[in-house]
């Protein structure tokens, strides 16, 4: 497990997804939002909620912000929110903050006041951004229902030098390989079979529950 501790401001669909998620996969999560409704919705599904107004410096030196490893701000269609919240929390040395924005303006005055990333809610999931946040392993992660996703994953140390079968995904992970990405090239094995060997920085393509996906990043 990655074990970091992360903030979330603003609690709309995306910045649920990312909270819930970070905290799925083993992260503290402080989650932070100024509805009282909206807290009182996420508190059993992160580590601590709060109500608070995020563009108030006083309130987010009070929670400790200047601690957390990532702080995902994730605030609506209050665009002068969003920005006085990324400029605090930056300001207060988070060391990553990732930001959504509303449009290619916002997202370049983002990034002007120090948001490390920006993304945009339409192109990108709450929980693809969280899984990429949790590991470098993670390469994309779509998400197909509540129950099964696809997700890219670079082989891990124990895959290496062995076949399909040897180790055995479907038994062992409870997943199947959809194709295998070369490393050292742009060659892409659609519909390996058994005997297909995985090599040093291969990329796998895997299909599988939401649960065994986590187990599989939990292992790197």
């Amino acid at each position: 497990m990655a074990g970091k501790q992360y903030v979330v401001i603003g609690l709309g669909r995306f910045g649920s997804s990312v909270a819930r998620t970070l905290h799925s996969l083993g992260n503290e999560v402080l989650a932070i939002d100024s509805d009282d409704e909206t807290i009182q919705k996420i508190s059993e599904s992160v580590t601590q909620a709060v109500q608070a107004d995020a563009t108030d410096e006083g309130t987010l030196k009070s929670l400790g912000i200047r601690n957390f490893d990532v702080a995902v701000i994730s605030i609506g269609s209050d665009i002068q929110a969003s920005i006085m919240a990324t400029l605090i929390v930056k300001e207060m040395g988070v060391k990553y903050v990732i930001a959504k924005a509303q449009n290619e303006i916002h997202a370049k005055v983002l990034y002007k006041i120090g948001a490390d990333r920006v993304v945009f809610p339409e192109r990108d999931m709450g929980t693809r951004v969280a899984h990429n946040l949790c590991s470098a392993n993670i390469l994309d992660y779509i998400e197909l229902s509540p129950d099964y996703s696809i997700m890219e994953v670079t082989a891990l140390d124990d895959w290496t030098n062995k076949s399909l079968r040897q180790l055995g995904m479907r038994s062992k992970y409870g997943v199947n390989v959809m194709a295998i990405k070369k490393g050292k090239g742009n060659d892409i094995n659609i519909s390996p079979s058994a005997d297909d060997v995985i090599e040093k920085d291969d990329i796998l393509v895997v299909i599988g529950g939401i649960e065994e996906l986590g187990a599989i990043e939990r292992s790197r």
